[in-house]
């Protein structure tokens, strides 16, 4: 009886789904960073064409990543993918600093999404096992985050390869869903 009853009480509560948007400029890591979240093999990355999806569980939450691509062309598309997102994360390339400019206008553009409005964004930047990468602060400050006003965010130093600072950002994730649902 009592085996009975725990998988009764398991199946009465599922893990909560969280529906995350992953997106960036192409080349930040957001399938390597994707994949180190599902400890796959990340040796041999190709740029994503279309999307990636993937489920990870995670503090309770059975988090559904989506992973779209960020190149130019498939930009546009990115507002197909808005809709139910729980929270936004945002991939800077660290050490890229040619495409900050262009990494800030993305993401001002997302952040006056109608459609994700309000919802929490991580921003993760990415590639700081690199000599050139400028630090999270450095980049907070260039894109203004410091302003937003509408919606919880947080900036978060990572590297998708060696997996440094990934579980910190996943950690906030599931803090600001949890915050968000009560």
């Amino acid at each position: 009886m009592g085996l009975l009853s725990i998988l009764r009480k398991l199946k009465s509560t599922p893990d909560q789904e969280v529906r995350i948007l992953l997106l960036g400029l192409d080349n930040g890591g957001k399938t390597t960073l994707l994949k180190q979240l599902a400890s796959e093999d990340i040796s041999h990355i190709t740029p994503t064409q279309g999307f990636n999806i993937k489920s990870v569980q995670s503090q309770g939450f059975k988090l559904n990543v989506w992973d779209i691509g960020g190149q130019r062309k498939i930009r546009p598309y990115w507002r197909n993918y808005f809709e139910n997102t729980d929270v936004l994360i945002y991939v800077i390339d660290s050490a890229d600093r040619k495409r900050f400019e262009e990494t800030g206008q993305e993401l001002a553009e997302l952040l006056d999404e109608e459609k994700l409005s309000g919802v929490p964004v991580l921003i993760f930047a990415n590639k700081q096992d690199l000599l050139t990468a400028a630090p999270a602060s450095e980049i907070a400050e260039g894109l203004n985050l410091h302003t937003i006003r509408d919606r919880i965010w947080q900036i978060q130093s990572c590297s998708a390869l060696t997996g440094e600072g990934i579980q910190e950002g996943m950690n906030w994730v599931c803090k600001s869903v949890n915050s968000k649902k009560k």
